[in-house]
């Protein structure tokens, strides 16, 4: 095989792999819908469910549907609206705290930091692969001046004098 023909199968490696992460992705938020629908029918015909789901489980499948970042509030709000029961933790919020930070300790899910008490997570979505092919390098070594231009500050020197800090022995003598 020929560098052309390992570069042609590596793109199309890596484009059926991007294309099976979208179908995943999609997979996942219908999941995700169908079982909300479910928990909400079964909640209104008066049914539990007969393989009652854990709740790190449950959090999983509520946060990875839902598709745009969640706070605790949010996961534990969701929850019961899929049916799933809440009710039988002391204290349901702290539960699914303890549940998110764990996840996010696993690298399940991504922490992002908001206003206190706005703390948000979000599916940590595989990352995926990228080739630097010639040209890509070729970029990157080109922007490394404008890297460092934007790394630069100016040292802008104060016109004031600097102030002179009195030893605290002379202090206590005045």
């Amino acid at each position: 095989m020929t560098h052309e023909d390992y570069r042609r199968a590596l793109e199309a490696a890596m484009r059926e792999s991007e294309d099976l992460g979208a179908k995943r992705r999609e997979i996942d938020q219908r999941l995700a819908e169908l079982a909300q629908t479910i928990g909400t029918l079964s909640k209104l015909l008066g049914l539990t469910p007969t393989v009652p789901m854990g709740l790190t489980d449950a959090i999983r499948l509520v946060v990875r549907g839902a598709g745009v970042p969640m706070t605790p509030v949010d996961v534990r709000d969701r929850l019961q609206a899929i049916g799933f029961d809440v009710s039988k933790y002391a204290n349901d919020l702290a539960a699914v705290h303890t549940i998110l930070k764990r996840l996010n300790g696993s690298g399940e899910l991504r922490f992002i930091p908001r206003a206190p008490g706005k703390h948000q997570y979000t599916w940590n979505r595989p990352v995926m692969p990228v080739a630097l092919t010639r040209d890509i390098v070729q970029q990157m070594y080109e922007n490394a001046a404008e890297r460092d231009a934007m790394r630069a500050t100016d040292v802008v020197d104060d016109p004031r004098p600097p102030r002179r800090r009195r030893d605290r022995s002379q202090k206590r003598a005045r």
